[in-house]
């Protein structure tokens, strides 16, 4: 590639990323985690597709794992579900609670 292409693909990158750069937040693609906390134990499937990485099926599972185990305890039991491992336990952690629980631990609560 000759310098006048290399510089033409450097100017097109740079007026995209500056592009890019000055769009407003509110035109931007907003995010697919809800605003609100999901108490895992009210929510309906079509609520926790709208978790990071949770697709259709999963959350489906989830629903299904609830009515046939009965309420969650923790959220740490979501792990218990196939298809909830750590890390994407870790990427909706933020977004889910058990019932009034904070998002402290309750074990903690009680050490005090």
């Amino acid at each position: 590639m000759g310098k006048f292409a290399t510089g033409l693909v450097c100017f097109l990158a740079m007026t995209l990323a500056f592009a890019v750069a000055m769009t407003p937040a509110e035109q931007r693609k907003p995010s697919k985690a809800p605003a609100l906390v999901l108490d895992i134990n009210q929510a309906s499937a079509q609520d926790f597709a709208k978790l990071p990485g949770i697709g259709p099926k999963l959350a489906q599972r989830i629903v299904s794992f609830r009515e046939k185990h009965g309420p969650f305890r923790r959220v740490e039991d979501l792990m218990a579900i196939r298809g909830v491992g750590l890390k994407k336990w870790k990427a909706i952690r933020p977004y889910v609670k058990v019932g009034n629980q904070k998002s402290e631990d309750r074990s903690q609560k009680t050490k005090s």
